[in-house]
């Protein structure tokens, strides 16, 4: 099992932007030290919480200040931006990482990032399904592209203008062949949309927020998915993202990693839970689907959604966690707020030194 990372990120309001970015570029750096698989990088135009408004700008800064680590949008939200601007923006990404690259998609899920841009009332995830056939198409073909498919609003071609003689008119493809992986983040419960990306041999990354029992739906789907088109599913391409603070001792562990009312970790919830159930996108926190919202309280998010211990008691949740869901490739560590910088330093070196080697060990 591989171990990666994931960050929204999630910064209480009063942290200065600046002060910010150069922490989670810290975690980023730190990640690679400690060989983390890869990391995933969130993007928001309208959250002050969530503040990296651009997951590529903000990667390409750790290009030359990481060995290792792919690096992943994550995700890329296309329902914001013209697909053939994803398609040479990522190319060339790709080209200055030299394959250490993962492009991460989804349609893009804030409304308020949805009302800036005046896509608030389009249907997201048809602009995102349309998006991801022109992104294909450009670096499948060659110029002028001519790409127009039936009730498709995005048309791609240089064919008036191209002069190939001169390079005008034609696009990079990527440095990877075919194309970088392509990974998509899902959270709803028997999400459809994962069954397309088996199809397309997109690969599945559930998220942190959503209760362990549901995971399974998320692979069932995949597995669906791949099946249709006569491929063997594998549990490898299934990555797993969960919430969790390791530490040296388990006082410190349950508070930092729960208890405290500074704790990070609740802070992340509070904000997530706030933020999905006013897009009414709650039911990642429904141990059913019909539990009446007033028993979803923070104290029952964190209950369920929160790994913390020492380095034993991590280990056994993780474990417990791959027999009740079965199989996957990766667990995909969740970013935090750097509260106490050297207890989340702490946390992600023993995540990645001594619980990882265990978890497998076991395997």
């Amino acid at each position: 099992m591989k171990l990666g990372m994931f960050m929204m990120p999630v910064h209480p309001l009063h942290r200065n932007h600046t002060e910010t970015l150069k922490e989670d570029r810290e975690a980023v750096v730190l990640a690679d030290r400690l060989g983390f698989h890869d990391v995933f990088i969130g993007e928001h135009l309208t959250d002050q919480a969530e503040n990296i408004t651009n997951s590529l700008l903000f990667l390409a800064t750790l290009i030359h200040s990481t060995k290792s680590i792919k690096l992943a949008s994550g995700t890329c939200n296309l329902s914001q931006i013209h697909p053939a601007l994803v398609a040479a923006q990522a190319a060339m990404f790709d080209h200055l990482a030299e394959g250490r690259f993962i492009l991460g998609v989804s349609p893009g899920a804030l409304v308020s990032d949805a009302e800036a841009l005046g896509i608030l009332e389009e249907d997201r995830n048809k602009m995102f399904a349309e998006a991801i056939d022109v992104i294909l198409a450009i670096w499948e073909r060659d110029a002028p592209y001519d790409i127009e498919f039936p009730g498709n609003r995005f048309r791609v071609t240089t064919r008036k203008t191209m002069d190939l003689g001169f390079g005008v008119g034609v696009m990079p493809k990527p440095y990877q062949k075919p194309r970088p992986e392509i990974v998509g983040t899902v959270v709803a419960p028997f999400s459809k949309g994962v069954v397309a990306m088996g199809e397309r041999d997109f690969h599945p990354l559930s998220a942190n927020f959503l209760l362990p029992h549901w995971l399974k739906t998320h692979w069932d789907n995949y597995a669906e998915g791949k099946r249709k088109v006569g491929k063997k599913p594998d549990p490898a391409e299934w990555r797993v993202a969960r919430t969790v603070f390791v530490a040296d001792d388990d006082k410190v562990a349950a508070s930092y990693g729960r208890q405290d009312a500074n704790s990070p970790y609740r802070f992340y919830y509070k904000q997530l839970q706030t933020k999905l159930t006013k897009a009414k996108r709650h039911a990642v926190f429904k141990e059913r689907l019909d539990q009446p919202d007033e028993e979803i309280t923070y104290e029952f998010v964190l209950d369920r959604l929160c790994i913390y211990g020492t380095v034993n008691k991590v280990v056994d949740q993780i474990l417990g966690l791959r027999e009740e869901v079965g199989d996957f490739g990766e667990l995909v560590y969740a970013g935090m707020d750097w509260v106490d910088k050297k207890l989340a330093v702490r946390s992600m070196e023993l995540m990645a030194g001594e619980v990882m080697p265990r978890v497998n060990r076991a395997l």
